[in-house]
């Protein structure tokens, strides 16, 4: 009887043992398969995860260039603002400067008529110097003019004797030729200027060639005021001694007076005016 009841024990562990084991292969498999939808799930949701980042991380850059962009545009905006102000300032001040060069224009060309007129002028007068004092040697006495201004010189030899400050007879007459020359041309004033050599003057009561040269101007300019009634406000005496030589070799031709004739500088400016009225430049 023992025997029957063990064995029947037995087999029934047995049956009890077989089954649970094949339970336990199907939960095991089951297991198996919700680990792996698991793990497939959590793939898919780091790669949804990710995507995700990366989408957002896109937008944050497009938000960032939208950003910039609407500022570059209100920039534009504004540049093109200030361009519209620019160019309207700058057609002005370009309006401003052609005007600007046209006065200008005006002007030169109202100087240079004037700068003509005066040249005219002095062509005129050393052709009448020329004239009157046409029968001198061209070696005693020179007419030459220079940046507008006309210089009459006279060598010493025709009007001095050596070392002296007293005008010889045969000098008055060129004299009375140059007095009637800028008598006829009341509008201009002149200066005699005395010039002498590098020799130093060593006689009689003056210092040196300062005051020779100086003696020799204020002789002739009273010559010239009281022998041929030239008006004294016109004239000018001024001595140089030998700090402005004409040459190096020949001395004798740094011996000599010269007589600087130039408008006044209201007369010029008259001419300025004078060419302000000229039709052709107004």
């Amino acid at each position: 009887m023992k025997k029957i009841i063990l064995g029947t024990l037995s087999l029934g562990i047995l049956l009890t043992s077989c089954v649970s084991q094949k339970k336990y292969a199907e939960l095991e498999a089951k297991q198996m398969e919700t680990q792996d939808l698991l793990n497939s799930a959590t793939v898919k949701l780091n790669d949804c995860l990710e995507e995700k980042a990366s989408v957002a991380s896109k937008m944050e850059s497009l938000a960032e260039q939208n950003a910039f962009l609407k500022a570059n545009n209100q920039e534009l905006i504004n540049n093109m603002g200030d361009l519209t102000t620019l160019t309207a300032k700058g057609a002005e001040n370009l309006e401003k400067s052609l005007e600007s060069l046209q006065e200008k224009d005006l002007t030169i060309r109202k100087l240079q008529n004037a700068v003509t007129r005066r040249d005219s002028v002095n062509l005129a007068l050393v052709q009448s110097l020329k004239g009157v004092l046409g029968n001198l040697d061209d070696e005693d006495i020179e007419v030459s003019v220079e940046k507008g201004v006309v210089f009459v010189s006279i060598s010493d030899k025709l009007l001095f004797s050596s070392g002296s400050y007293n005008v010889t007879n045969a000098a008055k007459e060129v004299l009375g030729k140059v007095a009637k020359v800028v008598n006829n041309k009341p509008d201009f004033e002149f200066m005699v200027e005395g010039h002498t050599d590098n020799v130093p003057y060593r006689k009689g009561v003056l210092l040196d060639n300062w005051d020779l040269s100086a003696k020799r101007a204020t002789s002739i300019v009273r010559i010239l005021q009281k022998d041929y009634g030239v008006d004294p406000k016109r004239m000018t005496a001024a001595g140089r001694a030998e700090f402005v030589p004409v040459s190096e070799s020949d001395k004798s031709k740094n011996r000599r007076t010269r007589i600087v004739v130039l408008p006044k500088i209201d007369q010029f400016y008259s001419m300025i005016e004078e060419g302000m009225k000229d039709p052709e430049i107004n």
